[in-house]
């Protein structure tokens, strides 16, 4: 009898053992087989993290959480895109600033959250893993896939800004009921002159057919638009200018570079019932979606 039990133990602790390690290898590759991105800080210092938790936290920093599923669903996987074009092109490391794409990890979230950080960082968390590894592609490439908060009534084409890519301008016009559409800046005569140097008149000579500035003149010197806007920290390159006695009030319309997805636009297309692929073909032209 006790040989007969012997037998029969060893066959089971042998399944049982190569249940074990087959399990271990297959959990061991998987890991082994995430894709890692390594991020710079403002101190910069260098953690090398998974890509999936850094698109939380690009998430958490670019979007408002309380953003319609399906719009947060359309930054991720612009923000993933992104991500898989910097590392296509032999740049293993990713700024955490708005040079690259913001990110915040979960220490930056429960200070911007609060008390709604369990419930906010569970739903972005939800929401990338539901889009996990989906990228866009243009012509069959990873490509810059730009962003920002909320346009004029119309986006820009890539090549007019950024002078590469071909994101073409397409209407938003529903931005325009965003708060983030119209503000007002106001800077001082005396800023303005430690910054432009003394001047006499500043002159909009030109303007694009979606009414961003594309020539703007301080007395004899020409600046583009994109110039002048970073000059003076402006919210976009569409603005009136109002001289008054001691200072100069800028109107601006829409916020940030204006090419790409307007995330303001996103979410309100999200509202009216759009998938995130259905934003993302809308503000990106021509894309197809593959899985990395």
């Amino acid at each position: 009898m006790k040989r007969k039990l012997y037998l029969l133990v060893v066959p089971i602790l042998g399944l049982n053992l190569y249940w074990f390690f087959s399990f271990y290898n297959a959990s061991f590759k998987k890991a082994s087989d995430d894709k890692q991105i390594t991020i710079i800080d403002e101190e910069k210092e260098k953690t090398t993290i998974d890509i999936e938790d850094y698109i939380v936290g690009v998430v958490a920093c670019e979007m408002p959480a309380l953003y319609e599923e399906e719009a947060l669903k359309a930054q991720a996987i612009a923000s993933r895109t992104y991500a898989y074009y910097i590392l296509s092109k032999n740049q293993d490391t990713v700024l955490t600033d708005t040079t690259d794409q913001c990110y915040i990890d979960t220490a930056a979230m429960r200070e911007k959250w609060g008390n709604k950080f369990d419930e906010y960082y569970n739903k972005i968390e939800k929401i990338v893993k539901s889009t996990k590894k989906i990228v866009m592609l243009k012509n069959n490439n990873l490509f810059k896939s730009f962003y920002f908060s909320t346009s004029n009534g119309n986006t820009l084409d890539s090549v007019a800004v950024f002078k590469e890519g071909n994101i073409k301008s397409v209407s938003s016009n529903w931005d325009k009921e965003s708060k983030d559409y119209k503000e007002k800046t106001i800077i001082t005569k005396e800023k303005m002159q430690h910054i432009l140097g003394n001047f006499q008149n500043i002159t909009i000579i030109k303007r694009d057919k979606t009414h961003h500035i594309l020539e703007i003149k301080v007395d004899n010197k020409s600046y583009t638009g994109i110039e002048f806007r970073k000059l003076l920290n402006l919210r976009s390159t569409d603005f009136d200018i109002l001289k008054k006695e001691d200072s100069y009030e800028f109107t601006t319309y829409g916020y940030g570079h204006g090419v790409g997805m307007s995330q303001y636009g996103a979410n309100y297309l999200a509202k009216s019932g759009k998938t995130s692929q259905e934003i993302l073909k809308y503000y990106y032209n021509d894309i197809t979606f593959v899985t990395y």
